[in-house]
C-alpha cells in the first residue's frame, strides 16, 4: 500500500477513536465510531483476497449495524429526555439499547460471531489493529454510560467469558483461537465495569500488551496455525522459549503479568457478594488455559517432520523490528510486582 494512504487511513484510526474519547455529545462519538470504522476497512481489503474481502464486508456490516443500532438509542434518548449528553443517559430502554449496540461493535457473547471469522480472513498486522486499537473508543463509551442494571453487564461479561473458553477448544487456526482469547477478556472487563471502572482500564491495558506480544510472536514466526508453530525453533529458539511464558499469561496464570487483573476482579466480585459469579469466571478461565496450554505444547514441545535439509529457508535472518516485541514481551512477563501499585492508583 501507498505509504501516503497508508499515513492518511492510520490518521482516520487516531482521529475517530479520539474524537470519540473527547466527546460528550452522542452524535459526536456516533461520528468518532464511523470514521474509525471506514479507516480500518481499505487496510482489512488490502490484500484482494476473497477471505480478506469477505472478512471486510463481515465486519463493515456489523459496525454499520451497532451504528445505526446507537444512532437509533442516542435519538431515542433525545426524544424521552431531551438530552444528548453521553453523561446524562436516564432512561433504561436507551441504555439498554446502546450497551448492547457497544457489546456488538467489541464483540461481547452473545453478539460476537463476526469476530472469529473477521479475524480470520485477515493478516495479522491488520488483526492486531481490530484486537487492540478498535476495541477503545467503544470501551470509553461503555465505560461512561456505566449501565444501571448491573445483571445486563454480568450476564454479558459470563457469557463471553464461557464463549471465549469454549469456542477455542477446537480450534486449529491461530487468529480464531486469539479471537476467542479477545472475547473472554473483554468479558473479565466487563464483569468488574460498574463496581471499579479504574479495574477495567486496567485490564484492558494488560489485554493490550499481552495481546500485542502475542500478534508479533506470530508475525514474526509467520505462524497462522498450530502446526506451523513447531517450525519456529528453528527460526528463533530464544523466542520459542519464551512464547510458552507469554501464553500462559494470556491465560492468568502467577507469576506473570497476566495474573493481576483477573486476580483484583475475583477480589472485588467477591467484596460485591458476587462470589457465584467469580467462581464461574475463574472456571471458565480454566477453559481458556487448556488452549493457551496446546499453544504452548505445539511450540515448545513438539518439532516439524521435516528432515534439516528441509529447514533452511527457516534460518534466514528476520527483516522485522524486534524492539517492541522486547518490550512487550518483557511487560507481558513480568508486571505482577506492581501489582501493589496498580492497587494504589485504583484506590485514588
Amino acid at each position: 500500500m501507498n505509504p501516503y494512504i497508508l499515513s492518511t487511513l492510520l490518521f482516520g484510526l487516531g482521529l475517530g477513536t479520539t474524537i470519540t474519547f473527547a466527546s460528550s455529545h452522542w452524535l459526536l462519538a456516533w461520528m468518532g465510531l464511523e470514521m474509525n470504522t471506514l479507516a480500518i476497512i481499505p487496510l482489512m481489503a488490502q490484500h484482494h483476497h476473497p477471505r480478506a474481502v469477505e472478512a471486510t464486508t463481515k465486519y463493515f456490516l456489523t459496525q454499520a449495524t451497532g451504528a445505526a443500532m446507537l444512532l437509533f438509542a442516542s435519538t431515542s434518548n433525545a426524544w424521552l429526555t431531551g438530552q444528548w449528553d453521553i453523561q446524562q443517559m436516564s432512561h433504561p430502554l436507551p441504555i439498554t439499547l446502546i450497551t448492547l449496540a457497544l457489546a456488538l461493535k467489541v464483540g461481547l457473547a452473545p453478539l460476537h460471531s463476526w469476530l472469529p471469522e473477521v479475524l480470520q480472513g485477515l493478516d495479522l498486522t491488520t488483526g492486531l489493529i481490530l484486537s487492540t486499537w478498535q476495541k477503545l473508543a467503544p470501551f470509553a463509551l461503555l465505560l461512561q454510560v456505566q449501565p444501571e442494571n448491573s445483571t445486563l453487564l454480568i450476564a454479558l461479561g459470563l457469557a463471553s467469558t464461557l464463549v471465549g473458553g469454549w469456542g477455542g477448544l477446537n480450534q486449529t487456526q491461530l487468529r480464531k483461537i486469539l479471537a476467542y482469547s479477545s472475547i473472554a477478556h473483554l468479558g473479565w472487563m466487563v464483569l468488574v465495569m460498574q463496581f471499579s471502572p479504574s479495574l477495567t482500564i486496567l485490564t484492558l491495558l494488560t489485554y493490550l500488551i499481552m495481546t500485542f506480544t502475542t500478534f508479533l510472536v506470530f508475525k514474526l514466526n509467520s505462524s497462522t496455525n498450530i502446526n506451523a508453530l513447531a517450525t519456529s525453533w528453528a527460526k528463533a529458539p530464544a523466542l520459542t522459549s519464551l512464547t510458552p511464558l507469554v501464553l500462559l499469561s494470556l491465560g492468568g496464570l502467577p507469576p506473570l503479568t497476566g495474573f493481576m487483573p483477573k486476580w483484583l476482579i475475583l477480589q472485588e466480585l467477591t467484596k460485591q457478594d458476587l462470589a457465584t459469579t467469580a467462581t464461574l469466571a475463574a472456571l471458565t478461565a480454566l477453559l481458556s488455559l487448556y488452549f493457551y496450554l496446546r499453544l504452548s505444547y505445539a511450540m515448545a514441545l513438539t518439532m516439524s517432520p521435516n528432515n534439516t535439509a528441509g529447514t533452511t529457508p527457516w534460518r534466514l535472518q528476520s527483516l522485522q523490528l524486534t524492539m517492541p516485541l522486547a518490550v512487550s514481551t518483557t511487560a507481558t512477563l513480568l508486571l505482577l510486582p506492581l501489582t501493589p501499585a496498580a492497587v494504589a492508583l485504583l484506590a485514588l
